[in-house]
């Protein structure tokens, strides 16, 4: 069994577009459970961080068969629980990496299949800072000619997303 925390972003909820996009893809898949993370009402990223790791910890999941996925704070969030412990995945759309209002802001990705879609217009995260650390790692990387938000490029993350849960369950680890 696969595992997929979604995480939104730090002005988003669980019912977000993304989020919910994402998780009727995962619930597609034989042998994949989407969890919606809710992180209304933590500001702070360290906050965010913790809850996600007591989350997986309270299931009982092993990170080597989770997908990490997560938009902008989100990602960020899957980036950095990845920087801690090899993760199956990681699903980055437009992550906060490179930023300096967030602590540890170009974590490692230590995570098997890793692609991050980023947005050459995106005024929030600056393509640059992503684009430097999916070179750094070598890491499989999409600009699409899209916003912060990515809403023109939903069809191409549920595509790309598809693909990439269907390569990580390749991966998983048997019990």
């Amino acid at each position: 069994m696969m595992t997929v925390y979604l995480s939104h972003g730090l002005e988003s909820g669980p019912g977000a577009l993304k989020v919910q996009a994402l998780k009727g893809i995962a619930e597609q898949l034989d042998d994949c459970e989407p969890v919606i993370m809710d992180y209304r009402g933590m500001a702070e990223p360290q906050q965010r961080f913790r809850h996600l790791l007591a989350t997986i910890s309270s299931r009982n999941d092993s990170l080597a068969n989770c997908v990490l996925a997560g938009s902008s704070l989100g990602g960020w969030l899957s980036a950095a629980v990845s920087a801690q412990q090899q993760v199956l995945g990681c699903f980055l759309l437009a992550p906060a990496l490179g930023l300096a209002s967030h602590p540890e802001t170009s974590p490692t990705i230590q995570a098997q299949h890793t692609h991050i879609i980023h947005g050459w217009r995106d005024d929030v995260i600056p393509p640059e800072s992503v684009i430097e650390r999916a070179r750094v790692q070598r890491l499989s990387l999409r600009m699409v000619d899209d916003d912060h938000r990515l809403h023109d490029s939903l069809d191409i993350i549920l595509h790309d997303f598809e693909r990439f849960l269907i390569q990580c369950s390749t991966s998983v680890t048997p019990f």
